[in-house]
């Protein structure tokens, strides 16, 4: 068969589907607004042009033959893909809507990403956002996410993803904390100093950190530990020690001058670096909310300083 006439014959593969489906002409025929005769005739065209039978017909029920068990199945393959590239197109046509449940942690949620939402809630007046500030690991599907931020350096299995941008650590104080302790030329300095360190394990307050080839881990000790950025950035700018944060936390202090890096030659490394993700459950077709809310966010983390 040429592929024009495979083309002129589309109309009746498809009514040929309806047919395997309802079992009935009759039935075919009121779901496409047609009569029983134009069906049967539609069916007769495709045997005709096939060279086969492709039902055997009773008076009280429809069977297919084993040729025509073949064609179904092609012929379902086709009316799945006429449906795809009608769903695909109606995502450039349908004013994106409805409510996207982001999962984040707790400092990339309140550091990162929410100074963007208010301007994405303008450009998109029929999206809602909910946020879901939590470090807890959750399951997309089970917890009715759309969409989740991890911190990863390997996203998992089974999720489709997009790396955003890479989380840096770096250490900082205030210039009047360093101007009264002095300022460490090297890493084993941080032992006379007060350090505020996340604190939730052990080697929280073991800080390693690497120039070229060489790696040094240093044990510092401080009156203050914290499990949550922002109060440990707050305890910094309050002179309280030199502070391990994210870079996207202390950026805005950092480029105030309220707060200076430490040890800016050599490399601060954590449990907590990585890539931040932007993970959902794998689709043949993204949503027009979500395709526009993670072009947006991908464009606008891209334009994000970096730690240098």
């Amino acid at each position: 068969m040429s592929t024009n006439q495979s083309l002129v014959l589309l109309n009746e593969m498809a009514t040929f589907v309806k047919v395997v489906e309802t079992e009935s002409f009759s039935e075919t025929a009121r779901q496409l607004g047609s009569t029983p005769s134009a069906v049967s005739r539609a069916i007769a065209r495709l045997e005709r042009a096939l060279g086969t039978r492709l039902l055997h017909r009773t008076t009280r029920k429809l069977r297919l033959s084993e040729s025509g068990q073949q064609v179904y199945e092609r012929c379902v393959d086709m009316v799945n893909a006429a449906q795809a590239v009608m769903e695909s197109s109606g995502q450039f046509h349908i004013e994106p809507q409805g409510i996207i449940r982001i999962s984040v942690p707790k400092a990339v949620g309140h550091f990162m990403l929410h100074p963007h939402l208010p301007e994405f809630l303008a450009l998109y007046p029929k999206i809602d956002i909910q946020l879901l500030l939590e470090d807890r690991y959750i399951d997309l599907i089970d917890d009715g996410v759309d969409l989740a931020i991890r911190i990863t350096e390997q996203p998992p299995g089974g999720l489709m993803g997009r790396k955003l941008i890479d989380i840096d650590h770096l250490i900082c104080a205030t210039p009047e904390y360093l101007q009264k302790n002095g300022i460490p030329q090297h890493p084993h300095d941080l032992k006379q100093h007060q350090c505020i360190y996340l604190g939730e394990q052990a080697n929280d307050s073991k800080w390693k950190f690497q120039q070229e080839q060489k790696s040094i881990t240093v044990p510092v000790r401080g009156r203050y530990a914290a499990n949550h950025t922002g109060v440990r950035l707050s305890a910094a700018l309050q002179h309280l020690g030199i502070a391990s944060l994210p870079y996207f936390v202390a950026r805005h202090a950092l480029e105030q001058g309220s707060l200076v890096q430490a040890l800016p030659d050599w490399h601060f490394k954590t449990n907590y670096s990585g890539g931040a993700w932007l993970l959902y459950p794998p689709t043949r077709h993204v949503p027009p909310k979500l395709s526009v809310f993670i072009q947006y966010l991908a464009e606008k983390l891209a334009a994000e300083p970096i730690l240098i």
